[in-house]
This record gives structure tokens, C-alpha cells and sequence, in this order.
């Protein structure tokens, strides 16, 4: 960064897997904080790293979404409405049933491709 700040860009759990799993192809051991971090996203990362890009893309078009909430659920993939709702509950966004049925159209689309 040229002004010295660094700037803060949220991550997927399949793109965090693929980023050490690539340092672990060149350095001889991860740190331990990094096995750790790639363990749980071996674990819970549920896409690839393209269909997690793909849908966060199509989940930030909608235009009530925040880009922290397109990464939160690629990362859960919630089911349902309630699920939807938890995630968007933090943050007080105002989604409607409509809004709720786009994004749970979207991750099912992505998921079970």
C-alpha cells in the first residue's frame, strides 16, 4: 500500500485453504497458528475456491447486501429463512421475505451444482 496503511478485505474459508495451502508448497511447516487456521478451513470450507468467488460476486449485486455479508454466507450457506436472518441480524440489515428468498435461491444454485 503506498499511504502505509493496510487495507482490511474479508476472506472466504475456501480462499484462506487455498492461500496456505499454498505456502505449505513452499516453506518447509506452516506456522502453528496457520495449521490451525487451515485445519478449521479444511473443515468447513464447503465449496471451491471458484463457486465461492462466483457466488460472493452474484451475492454482492444484490444491493442490500454489505460485502462482509456476501463472504458470511459463502462461508455458512445457510438453508433457511431463520438461517439467512441470523447472519443479516448483527448488522440490523432490513431484508424482507423477498430479499431472504434471493439469497437462499442464490446459494442453493451454487451449491448444488
Amino acid at each position: 500500500m503506498e499511504d502505509g496503511k493496510n487495507e482490511v478485505k474479508p476472506v472466504s474459508l475456501a480462499e484462506v485453504k487455498n492461500i496456505l495451502k499454498r505456502i505449505s508448497k513452499e516453506r518447509p511447516e506452516l506456522l502453528y497458528e496457520q495449521k490451525i487456521a487451515l485445519e478449521h478451513a479444511t473443515k468447513f470450507s464447503k465449496l471451491p475456491l471458484k463457486k465461492t468467488e462466483d457466488m460472493i460476486k452474484e451475492l454482492k449485486g444484490l444491493d442490500f447486501l454489505r460485502e462482509i455479508h456476501a463472504y458470511k454466507i459463502a462461508d455458512i450457506l445457510p438453508t433457511t429463512e431463520d438461517d439467512v436472518k441470523t447472519i443479516l441480524a448483527k448488522e440490523r440489515v432490513s431484508a424482507g421475505d423477498k430479499e431472504i428468498k434471493k439469497i437462499l435461491e442464490i446459494v442453493k444454485k451454487y451449491s448444488a451444482e
